[in-house]
Protein backbone atom coordinates (compact mmCIF):
# COMPACT_ATOMS: atom_id res chain seq x y z
CA UNK A 1 0.00 0.00 0.00
CA UNK A 2 2.61 2.56 0.84
CA UNK A 3 4.19 2.19 -2.76
CA UNK A 4 0.52 2.62 -4.40
CA UNK A 5 0.43 5.69 -2.23
CA UNK A 6 3.30 6.77 -3.42
CA UNK A 7 2.25 7.59 -6.62
CA UNK A 8 -0.56 9.87 -5.35
CA UNK A 9 -0.08 13.92 -6.32
CA UNK A 10 0.80 16.13 -3.84
CA UNK A 11 -0.46 19.02 -4.60
CA UNK A 12 -4.44 18.39 -4.16
CA UNK A 13 -6.95 20.04 -2.10
CA UNK A 14 -10.12 18.96 -0.82
CA UNK A 15 -11.12 15.41 0.80
CA UNK A 16 -10.84 11.99 -1.31
CA UNK A 17 -12.36 8.84 0.02
CA UNK A 18 -10.28 5.65 -1.58
CA UNK A 19 -11.81 2.34 -1.39
CA UNK A 20 -8.99 -0.77 -1.71
CA UNK A 21 -9.27 -4.55 -1.15
CA UNK A 22 -12.72 -3.42 0.72
CA UNK A 23 -10.92 -0.90 2.84
CA UNK A 24 -11.68 2.95 3.10
CA UNK A 25 -8.93 5.66 2.63
CA UNK A 26 -9.35 9.21 3.55
CA UNK A 27 -6.93 11.74 2.03
CA UNK A 28 -7.25 14.93 3.03
CA UNK A 29 -6.78 18.79 0.52
CA UNK A 30 -8.51 17.17 -2.73
CA UNK A 31 -9.22 19.96 -5.35
CA UNK A 32 -12.79 17.89 -7.38
CA UNK A 33 -11.43 19.43 -10.28
CA UNK A 34 -8.62 17.56 -10.54
CA UNK A 35 -8.16 15.32 -13.04
CA UNK A 36 -6.94 12.12 -10.79
CA UNK A 37 -5.35 9.62 -12.88
CA UNK A 38 -6.21 5.68 -13.11
CA UNK A 39 -4.44 3.68 -10.53
CA UNK A 40 -2.76 0.92 -12.24
CA UNK A 41 -1.67 -1.96 -9.91
CA UNK A 42 -0.68 -5.25 -11.55
CA UNK A 43 0.48 -8.00 -9.16
CA UNK A 44 0.15 -12.00 -10.42
CA UNK A 45 -1.24 -11.20 -13.47
CA UNK A 46 -4.41 -9.70 -11.05
CA UNK A 47 -5.83 -6.17 -12.99
CA UNK A 48 -6.74 -3.41 -11.20
CA UNK A 49 -10.12 -1.72 -12.76
CA UNK A 50 -10.70 1.53 -11.97
CA UNK A 51 -13.81 3.63 -12.07
CA UNK A 52 -13.89 7.51 -11.20
CA UNK A 53 -17.64 9.06 -10.14
CA UNK A 54 -18.41 12.53 -10.80
CA UNK A 55 -19.65 13.95 -7.08
CA UNK A 56 -18.92 16.53 -4.48
CA UNK A 57 -15.83 14.24 -3.45
CA UNK A 58 -14.09 12.05 -5.93
CA UNK A 59 -14.36 8.35 -5.54
CA UNK A 60 -12.56 5.73 -7.21
CA UNK A 61 -13.24 2.50 -6.55
CA UNK A 62 -10.76 -0.70 -7.96
CA UNK A 63 -11.63 -4.28 -8.65
CA UNK A 64 -9.07 -6.90 -9.33
CA UNK A 65 -9.80 -9.41 -11.80
CA UNK A 66 -7.73 -12.78 -12.71
CA UNK A 67 -6.54 -13.26 -16.66
CA UNK A 68 -9.15 -14.86 -18.41
CA UNK A 69 -8.45 -18.40 -19.22
CA UNK A 70 -9.16 -19.56 -22.36
CA UNK A 71 -12.16 -21.19 -23.11
CA UNK A 72 -12.85 -24.61 -23.26
CA UNK A 73 -15.92 -24.42 -25.28
CA UNK A 74 -16.10 -24.25 -28.66
CA UNK A 75 -16.41 -20.84 -29.88
CA UNK A 76 -18.97 -19.55 -32.83
CA UNK A 77 -15.54 -18.47 -34.91
CA UNK A 78 -14.72 -22.16 -35.19
CA UNK A 79 -17.93 -23.63 -35.96
CA UNK A 80 -17.80 -20.76 -38.87
CA UNK A 81 -14.45 -22.26 -39.55
CA UNK A 82 -15.95 -25.59 -39.90
CA UNK A 83 -19.36 -24.73 -42.22
CA UNK A 84 -16.91 -23.05 -44.71
CA UNK A 85 -14.62 -26.31 -44.81
CA UNK A 86 -17.80 -28.54 -45.04
CA UNK A 87 -20.64 -26.64 -46.49
CA UNK A 88 -22.82 -29.49 -47.32
CA UNK A 89 -22.45 -31.15 -43.79
CA UNK A 90 -25.52 -29.35 -42.76
CA UNK A 91 -27.75 -29.95 -45.38
CA UNK A 92 -26.76 -33.81 -45.74
CA UNK A 93 -27.09 -34.58 -41.79
CA UNK A 94 -30.56 -32.98 -42.16
CA UNK A 95 -31.18 -34.86 -44.93
CA UNK A 96 -29.94 -38.28 -42.86
CA UNK A 97 -32.47 -37.43 -40.21
CA UNK A 98 -35.27 -36.67 -42.79
CA UNK A 99 -34.49 -40.13 -44.00
CA UNK A 100 -34.26 -41.68 -40.29
CA UNK A 101 -37.64 -40.41 -39.42
CA UNK A 102 -39.31 -41.55 -42.61
CA UNK A 103 -38.24 -45.01 -42.59
CA UNK A 104 -38.97 -44.94 -39.21
CA UNK A 105 -42.28 -44.06 -39.55
CA UNK A 106 -42.63 -46.42 -42.33
CA UNK A 107 -41.38 -49.14 -40.15
CA UNK A 108 -44.32 -48.28 -37.60
CA UNK A 109 -46.76 -48.55 -39.45
CA UNK A 110 -45.86 -51.66 -41.15
CA UNK A 111 -45.92 -53.22 -37.76
CA UNK A 112 -49.03 -52.29 -37.04
CA UNK A 113 -50.02 -53.96 -40.69
CA UNK A 114 -48.12 -57.13 -39.42
CA UNK A 115 -49.69 -57.53 -35.96
CA UNK A 116 -53.45 -57.27 -37.91
CA UNK A 117 -52.44 -59.81 -40.59
CA UNK A 118 -50.83 -61.94 -38.04
CA UNK A 119 -54.40 -61.56 -35.81
CA UNK A 120 -56.67 -62.31 -39.06
CA UNK A 121 -56.36 -65.15 -41.37
CA UNK A 122 -58.19 -63.94 -43.90
CA UNK A 123 -55.14 -61.46 -44.20
CA UNK A 124 -52.27 -64.50 -43.84
CA UNK A 125 -51.33 -63.65 -47.64
CA UNK A 126 -50.42 -60.71 -46.96
CA UNK A 127 -47.86 -61.31 -44.22
CA UNK A 128 -44.97 -61.95 -46.73
CA UNK A 129 -45.18 -58.04 -48.46
CA UNK A 130 -45.27 -56.93 -45.08
CA UNK A 131 -42.37 -58.78 -43.53
CA UNK A 132 -40.92 -56.93 -47.36
CA UNK A 133 -41.84 -53.78 -46.59
CA UNK A 134 -40.65 -53.45 -42.61
CA UNK A 135 -37.23 -55.28 -43.71
CA UNK A 136 -36.88 -52.56 -46.08
CA UNK A 137 -37.72 -49.70 -43.92
CA UNK A 138 -35.49 -50.85 -40.61
CA UNK A 139 -32.46 -51.55 -43.44
CA UNK A 140 -33.14 -48.02 -44.70
CA UNK A 141 -33.65 -46.51 -41.04
CA UNK A 142 -30.34 -48.63 -40.31
CA UNK A 143 -28.31 -47.09 -43.54
CA UNK A 144 -29.14 -43.65 -42.42
CA UNK A 145 -28.30 -43.78 -39.00
CA UNK A 146 -25.00 -45.07 -39.54
CA UNK A 147 -24.33 -41.85 -41.90
CA UNK A 148 -25.67 -39.62 -40.01
CA UNK A 149 -23.14 -40.95 -36.95
CA UNK A 150 -20.10 -41.29 -39.35
CA UNK A 151 -21.03 -37.78 -40.06
CA UNK A 152 -21.42 -36.24 -36.85
CA UNK A 153 -18.33 -37.77 -35.53
CA UNK A 154 -16.43 -36.05 -38.24
CA UNK A 155 -17.95 -33.01 -37.54
CA UNK A 156 -17.08 -33.39 -33.80
CA UNK A 157 -13.22 -34.21 -34.75
CA UNK A 158 -13.33 -31.47 -37.35
CA UNK A 159 -14.70 -28.93 -34.44
CA UNK A 160 -11.86 -30.36 -31.66
CA UNK A 161 -9.31 -29.90 -34.36
CA UNK A 162 -10.51 -26.26 -35.11
CA UNK A 163 -11.06 -25.49 -31.61
CA UNK A 164 -7.03 -26.90 -30.85
CA UNK A 165 -6.18 -24.35 -33.52
CA UNK A 166 -7.88 -21.42 -32.59
CA UNK A 167 -6.14 -21.83 -29.28
CA UNK A 168 -3.30 -22.22 -30.48
CA UNK A 169 -3.87 -18.89 -32.31
CA UNK A 170 -4.35 -17.19 -29.43
CA UNK A 171 -1.33 -18.15 -27.45
CA UNK A 172 1.26 -15.12 -27.14
CA UNK A 173 5.08 -15.00 -28.13
CA UNK A 174 7.25 -12.39 -27.62
CA UNK A 175 9.50 -10.98 -30.59
CA UNK A 176 11.61 -8.70 -28.47
CA UNK A 177 11.70 -6.79 -24.99
CA UNK A 178 8.87 -4.31 -26.00
CA UNK A 179 6.71 -6.54 -28.50
CA UNK A 180 4.49 -9.39 -27.47
CA UNK A 181 2.21 -10.81 -30.21
CA UNK A 182 -0.25 -13.54 -30.93
CA UNK A 183 0.68 -16.92 -33.46
CA UNK A 184 -2.10 -15.33 -35.18
CA UNK A 185 -0.53 -12.47 -36.51
CA UNK A 186 1.86 -14.53 -38.22
CA UNK A 187 -0.32 -15.85 -40.15
CA UNK A 188 1.30 -15.84 -43.70
CA UNK A 189 4.09 -14.38 -42.39
CA UNK A 190 5.76 -17.20 -41.10
CA UNK A 191 5.91 -20.69 -40.57
CA UNK A 192 6.45 -21.85 -37.23
CA UNK A 193 8.21 -24.72 -35.67
CA UNK A 194 7.78 -25.45 -31.77
CA UNK A 195 10.25 -27.40 -30.16
CA UNK A 196 8.82 -28.58 -26.43
CA UNK A 197 11.25 -30.11 -24.47
CA UNK A 198 13.89 -29.57 -21.75
CA UNK A 199 17.06 -27.56 -22.24
CA UNK A 200 19.51 -30.04 -23.62
CA UNK A 201 16.66 -30.84 -26.28
CA UNK A 202 16.22 -27.26 -26.85
CA UNK A 203 19.85 -26.71 -27.38
CA UNK A 204 20.62 -29.63 -29.29
CA UNK A 205 17.52 -28.15 -31.50
CA UNK A 206 19.42 -25.03 -31.91
CA UNK A 207 22.88 -26.99 -32.76
CA UNK A 208 21.51 -29.20 -35.44
CA UNK A 209 19.49 -26.23 -37.39
CA UNK A 210 22.81 -24.49 -38.07
CA UNK A 211 23.77 -26.11 -41.09
CA UNK A 212 20.41 -25.42 -42.78
CA UNK A 213 20.34 -21.82 -41.27
CA UNK A 214 19.89 -20.17 -44.75
CA UNK A 215 17.47 -22.44 -46.25
CA UNK A 216 14.68 -22.21 -43.31
CA UNK A 217 15.16 -17.94 -43.56
CA UNK A 218 13.99 -18.32 -47.08
CA UNK A 219 11.22 -21.28 -46.03
CA UNK A 220 9.56 -18.26 -43.78
CA UNK A 221 10.31 -20.57 -40.55
CA UNK A 222 10.36 -19.37 -37.92
CA UNK A 223 11.10 -21.39 -34.43
CA UNK A 224 9.22 -21.31 -30.98
CA UNK A 225 11.95 -22.80 -28.62
CA UNK A 226 9.45 -24.30 -25.18
CA UNK A 227 11.03 -25.57 -21.94
CA UNK A 228 9.12 -27.87 -20.71
CA UNK A 229 11.62 -28.40 -17.70
CA UNK A 230 10.96 -24.22 -17.37
CA UNK A 231 14.91 -24.32 -17.98
CA UNK A 232 15.38 -21.98 -21.17
CA UNK A 233 19.01 -22.34 -22.39
CA UNK A 234 20.68 -19.12 -23.61
CA UNK A 235 21.28 -19.15 -27.24
CA UNK A 236 25.18 -18.22 -28.05
CA UNK A 237 25.95 -17.06 -31.65
CA UNK A 238 29.18 -16.86 -33.04
CA UNK A 239 29.76 -12.37 -33.37
CA UNK A 240 32.81 -12.99 -35.65
CA UNK A 241 32.69 -10.36 -38.74
CA UNK A 242 32.61 -13.32 -41.40
CA UNK A 243 29.37 -14.99 -39.76
CA UNK A 244 27.84 -11.61 -38.92
CA UNK A 245 25.29 -12.44 -41.88
CA UNK A 246 24.65 -15.94 -40.37
CA UNK A 247 24.46 -14.80 -37.19
CA UNK A 248 21.70 -12.35 -37.92
CA UNK A 249 19.89 -14.71 -39.78
CA UNK A 250 20.21 -17.23 -36.85
CA UNK A 251 18.93 -14.66 -34.48
CA UNK A 252 15.64 -14.04 -36.71
CA UNK A 253 15.41 -17.87 -36.97
CA UNK A 254 15.13 -17.76 -32.83
CA UNK A 255 13.64 -14.74 -32.02
CA UNK A 256 10.20 -15.95 -30.91
CA UNK A 257 9.75 -16.93 -27.18
CA UNK A 258 6.41 -18.13 -25.52
CA UNK A 259 4.60 -16.04 -23.07
CA UNK A 260 2.23 -17.74 -20.34
CA UNK A 261 4.08 -20.28 -20.22
CA UNK A 262 1.10 -22.09 -18.48
CA UNK A 263 -1.05 -21.88 -21.33
CA UNK A 264 1.57 -23.24 -23.67
CA UNK A 265 2.03 -26.31 -21.52
CA UNK A 266 -1.70 -27.06 -21.17
CA UNK A 267 -2.10 -26.98 -25.15
CA UNK A 268 1.19 -28.92 -25.57
CA UNK A 269 -0.54 -31.36 -23.26
CA UNK A 270 -3.45 -31.62 -24.88
CA UNK A 271 -1.61 -32.53 -28.26
CA UNK A 272 0.26 -34.96 -26.43
CA UNK A 273 -2.83 -36.77 -24.82
CA UNK A 274 -4.42 -36.83 -28.67
CA UNK A 275 -1.45 -38.09 -29.95
CA UNK A 276 -0.78 -41.22 -27.30
CA UNK A 277 2.32 -39.47 -26.69
CA UNK A 278 3.82 -39.64 -23.22
CA UNK A 279 3.70 -36.17 -21.37
CA UNK A 280 7.71 -35.88 -20.40
CA UNK A 281 8.65 -36.78 -24.05
CA UNK A 282 10.38 -33.68 -26.76
CA UNK A 283 8.39 -33.07 -29.67
CA UNK A 284 8.50 -30.46 -32.58
CA UNK A 285 5.30 -29.34 -34.16
CA UNK A 286 5.37 -27.72 -37.73
CA UNK A 287 2.73 -25.10 -38.37
CA UNK A 288 1.66 -24.28 -42.13
CA UNK A 289 1.35 -20.90 -43.46
CA UNK A 290 -1.99 -20.02 -42.90
CA UNK A 291 -1.32 -21.30 -39.05
CA UNK A 292 -2.49 -24.56 -38.71
CA UNK A 293 -0.82 -27.75 -37.75
CA UNK A 294 1.04 -29.56 -40.94
CA UNK A 295 3.29 -32.18 -38.75
CA UNK A 296 4.46 -32.86 -35.51
CA UNK A 297 6.61 -36.11 -34.26
CA UNK A 298 8.65 -37.12 -30.99
CA UNK A 299 11.85 -35.85 -31.37
CA UNK A 300 14.53 -33.21 -33.20
CA UNK A 301 12.68 -31.56 -35.80
CA UNK A 302 14.10 -32.72 -38.80
CA UNK A 303 15.39 -29.27 -40.30
CA UNK A 304 16.42 -31.26 -43.70
CA UNK A 305 13.02 -32.46 -44.37
CA UNK A 306 11.52 -29.20 -44.12
CA UNK A 307 13.74 -27.83 -46.56
CA UNK A 308 13.34 -30.54 -48.78
CA UNK A 309 9.27 -29.96 -48.25
CA UNK A 310 8.82 -26.32 -47.76
CA UNK A 311 8.36 -24.31 -50.83
CA UNK A 312 10.12 -20.71 -50.50
CA UNK A 313 8.48 -18.17 -48.89
CA UNK A 314 9.26 -15.45 -51.34
CA UNK A 315 9.91 -15.02 -55.04
CA UNK A 316 8.15 -15.59 -58.10
CA UNK A 317 6.05 -19.09 -56.31
CA UNK A 318 5.54 -17.08 -53.34
CA UNK A 319 1.52 -17.47 -52.48
CA UNK A 320 0.68 -19.96 -55.70
CA UNK A 321 2.74 -23.20 -53.53
CA UNK A 322 0.87 -22.12 -49.77
CA UNK A 323 -0.77 -24.81 -50.34
CA UNK A 324 2.09 -27.37 -50.69
CA UNK A 325 3.06 -26.85 -46.80
CA UNK A 326 1.33 -30.27 -46.12
CA UNK A 327 -1.83 -32.14 -45.17
CA UNK A 328 -3.42 -30.71 -41.99
CA UNK A 329 -3.57 -33.41 -39.43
Amino acid sequence: MASFMAHLPYNVVGPLNFYHNNYKYHIANHRNSLLFPCIHHNLAHHMLRCKRQSCSTSTITCSAANRPSQSTEISSTAKIRSEVLSPFRSVRMFFYLAFIASASLGGLIATTQLIAALANPSRAAQVADILRGLGIDIGAASIFAFLYYRENKAKNVQMARLSREENLSNLKLRVDEKKIISVSSLRGVGRLVICAGPGPFILESFRLSEPFTQSLVDRGVLVVPFAADGNLPSFEFDESEEMKELTTKRKRLWQLTPVYVSEWSKWLDEQKKLAGVSPESPVYLSLRMDGRVRGSGVGYPPWNAFVAQLPPAKGMWSGLLDGMDGRVL
